[in-house]
């Protein structure tokens, strides 16, 4: 069961779809960015923000798993994505991961580009794990 909790910042605008705030004890994890790779290094969904998206958190979730974490310990996500227009695609993608009722901070970013130019977006992860 998560340690999370989600204080609300006086003065500060709600999230659309993400938290200001989130914070609790244990052991800090950092993912570093997943781009749609698949575990051959094949790119997944050229040209599809969504196949794209999926890939990601998929990849994303097997990281988590890696070190002893799941989403539920996520406290942080950065989106960097080549056009903003795809990131409802990616909130489709993150919304079967993520608890959308206390969703964790986010920040999104628009990039001139990813490190191969069929990549849409790379999202990096933090959480903390109980100890």
């Amino acid at each position: 069961m998560s340690q999370l909790s989600y204080p609300q910042p006086e003065g500060v605008a709600a999230g659309n779809g993400y938290s200001h705030v989130v914070t609790g004890p244990g052991r800090w994890v950092a993912i570093a960015g997943q781009v749609a790779l698949d575990a051959a290094g094949e790119i997944v969904g050229v040209g599809d923000p969504e196949a794209q998206a999926r890939q990601v958190f998929a990849n994303l979730a097997a990281c988590l798993e890696a070190a002893g974490a799941s989403f539920t310990d996520v406290v942080k996500l950065n989106f960097y994505v080549t056009d903003i227009a795809v990131l409802p695609a990616v909130r489709v993608a993150r919304d079967q991961y993520v608890d959308t009722a206390n969703p964790p901070a986010s920040t999104a970013v628009q990039v001139v580009g990813l490190f191969k130019p069929e990549l849409l977006l790379e999202v990096e992860a933090y959480a903390v794990v109980p100890d």
